[in-house]
C-alpha cells in the first residue's frame, strides 16, 4: 500500500479547479468524479476512531470515495483483481498485444467517447477471433483493458490484452498455439491492418446511421492513409508473472499522486516517459488548467466497462462450450481436509499486498481497536452549480 504523498490529485483541484470550471464546462459525471475526489479520505465521508491495545495511542481513518477515478481508492482493488484472474488463467504460455489507433481520431473520440471505446473493444477481439480461427482453426481467448491516455495526459486510445497461446479446437480438444521461440502469436503487420479495416468499417457505419458521418468522414479518410500500430511481447514466464506485470495497467488511473512533483500558484510539475528518449522520466510543467483539462479527458462513461473478457475467458462463452480451464482436483478419501476457512476483506488485503490495516502504526507490536465511528458530513441540497462551486472552494 502506498503511504500519503506530498502532493495530490485533490491539492491540484482545490487550487485550480475554479478557474477549470470557469472555463470549461464539466458534465455532471465529470462534476460528480471531481466532488468525489474532493471528498476521498476526508472527515466529510465519515470513518472511525482507532486505538492501539498495546502502545494506547489513537488514530482517526476516514472512508474512501471509491470512485475508480482517484489515484487512492485503486490499490486494493488491483490487488484481489490481479489474484482472481491468476485463479481461472490457463498454465500456458500468454502473448501481450497492445492495438493502439492513431492520433487523427481524437475529435471523434472526445464527440462520443463511449461509442468510440465500444467499437474499439469489439474491433479488437474480432481481429482476434478471426486470426486464432485462420492461422490455427481455435477458439482462443482475451483479456482486454482499455486505456486511454499518454505519459503527458494526452489523450492516446489503446487497449492492452492477455491472449492466451491455446484454444479450443473446432472438434472439441485443446490445441496449443504458437511457436514456443516467437515474440509473436500473429503477425503484427497482418493484425493492424485487419484491425484498421475492421474499426474504421464499424466507426463510419456507427456514425452513419448517427447522420454526423459528413461532419467527421475526412477524418476518417486521413485514418486510412495513416500506418496503424499493433505491438507484441511474449511472455518469457508463467502466465502468472504475465498477469502481475499487465496488472499494473488494470486499475491505474490517469495520474498517480506519486507522479506529482510540484504545485506553484499557476503551474503543475508531474513526471512522465519520455519514450522517444528511450523511455527516460523527465519532469512536465504544465498550466493546473491545462493539466485539469487534459485529466478530465479520461473520465469514463457511466457504468462503462474498461476491462472484458472474450472467448475461452468469457464466463458466457464457457458455459455453453462447457470448458474448465484447470483441471479439477478430487479429494483423497481417506486424507479428506476441512472446507479452508473464507478470508475477511482485511486478511485477503494482508495477504496480496503486506499491509495489514490492523496493525499500530506507531508501536508496530498492537492492533488498531475500533473505539468511535463518525458518521458522515451531510450537506444542505444544492442545485448544480452551487454544488460545483463549494466542491471547488478551499
Amino acid at each position: 500500500m502506498t503511504g500519503k504523498t506530498k502532493f495530490e490529485l485533490a491539492d491540484i483541484i482545490r487550487d485550480f479547479g475554479k478557474d477549470f470550471t470557469s472555463k470549461y464546462k464539466l458534465t455532471h459525471l465529470q462534476s460528480k468524479v471531481l466532488y468525489k475526489i474532493l471528498q476521498c479520505r476526508t472527515a466529510s465521508l465519515g470513518g472511525h476512531e482507532e486505538k492501539c491495545d498495546c502502545c494506547g495511542k489513537t488514530r482517526y481513518s476516514y472512508n474512501s470515495c471509491r470512485d475508480r477515478h482517484c489515484p487512492k481508492c485503486q490499490a486494493a482493488k488491483q490487488a484481489v483483481w490481479i489474484d482472481q484472474l491468476i485463479k481461472t488463467t490457463l498454465p500456458v504460455k500468454h502473448f501481450h498485444i497492445i492495438f493502439t489507433v492513431p492520433h487523427v481520431l481524437n475529435k471523434i473520440c472526445l464527440f462520443n467517447n463511449k461509442m468510440f471505446y465500444n467499437l474499439m473493444f469489439s474491433a479488437v477481439w474480432r481481429t482476434l477471433h478471426s486470426f486464432g480461427y485462420t492461422h490455427y482453426g481455435v477458439e482462443s481467448g482475451a483479456v482486454c483493458i482499455l486505456h486511454s491516455w499518454g505519459q503527458n495526459l494526452s489523450l492516446h486510445p489503446h487497449v492492452h490484452c492477455i491472449v492466451p497461446a491455446a484454444g479450443y479446437s473446432i472438434r472439441g480438444e485443446w490445441k496449443n498455439i504458437g511457436k514456443s521461440e516467437s515474440n509473436f502469436l500473429y503477425p503484427v503487420h497482418q493484425l493492424s491492418i485487419a484491425f484498421k479495416g475492421k474499426f474504421l468499417d464499424s466507426l463510419k457505419r456507427k456514425l452513419k446511421k448517427m447522420d454526423m458521418l459528413n461532419e467527421f468522414d475526412h477524418i476518417i479518410q486521413k485514418a486510412w492513409r495513416k500506418k496503424w500500430v499493433v505491438d507484441s511481447q511474449a511472455s518469457k514466464a508463467k502466465a502468472e508473472h504475465v498477469i502481475r506485470y499487465l496488472g499494473q495497467y488494470t486499475h491505474r488511473v490517469a495520474i498517480t499522486n506519486q507522479r506529482i512533483l510540484n504545485i506553484t500558484k499557476t503551474h503543475v510539475t508531474f513526471i512522465a516517459k519520455d519514450y522517444r528518449d528511450n523511455a527516460r522520466k523527465k519532469p512536465i510543467p504544465m498550466t493546473g488548467v491545462e493539466f485539469l483539462r487534459r485529466f478530465f479527458q479520461h473520465i469514463l462513461p457511466f457504468r462503462f466497462v474498461k476491462i472484458r473478457r472474450y472467448g475461452i475467458y468469457n464466463q458466457t462463452t464457457k458455459r455453453k462450450l462447457d470448458l474448465i480451464l484447470l483441471p479439477e482436483k478430487k479429494p483423497d478419501k481417506h486424507n479428506v481436509k476441512e472446507k479452508p476457512k473464507k478470508e475477511s476483506s482485511q486478511e485477503r488485503l494482508k495477504r496480496l499486498t503486506g499491509f495489514d490495516l490492523y496493525q499500530c502504526p506507531f508501536c508496530k507490536k498492537g492492533k488498531m481497536i475500533v473505539i468511535r465511528f463518525l458518521p458522515k458530513i451531510r450537506s444542505p441540497s444544492l442545485n448544480k452549480k452551487q454544488f460545483q462551486l463549494q466542491a471547488l472552494l478551499k
